[in-house]
């Protein structure tokens, strides 16, 4: 069990470093990420926001698998 656990969080490691990067590209070039001035907008913060904390789940995922398979846990 606890090696498909660990594969789970494996999986959505690798899920958020490639779908991820392209929500933010998209969000990026959407006209409403910068206002008139050329400066980024609430809506491009949120999307940096909230690709930022999928990162962040990412490496604590794949850090716990990793943690877990080799036995530290």
């Amino acid at each position: 069990m606890t090696v498909a656990l660990s594969i789970l969080l494996l999986i959505n490691a690798v899920f958020t470093a490639l779908v991820w990067p392209t929500f933010y590209r998209r969000g990026a070039k959407d006209p409403r990420a910068r206002d008139s001035n050329d400066a980024p907008t609430r809506f491009l913060t949120v999307h940096r926001v909230i690709v930022g904390l999928a990162y962040l789940i990412a490496v604590v995922s794949a850090v716990a698998a990793i943690a877990s398979l080799i036995g530290a846990w």
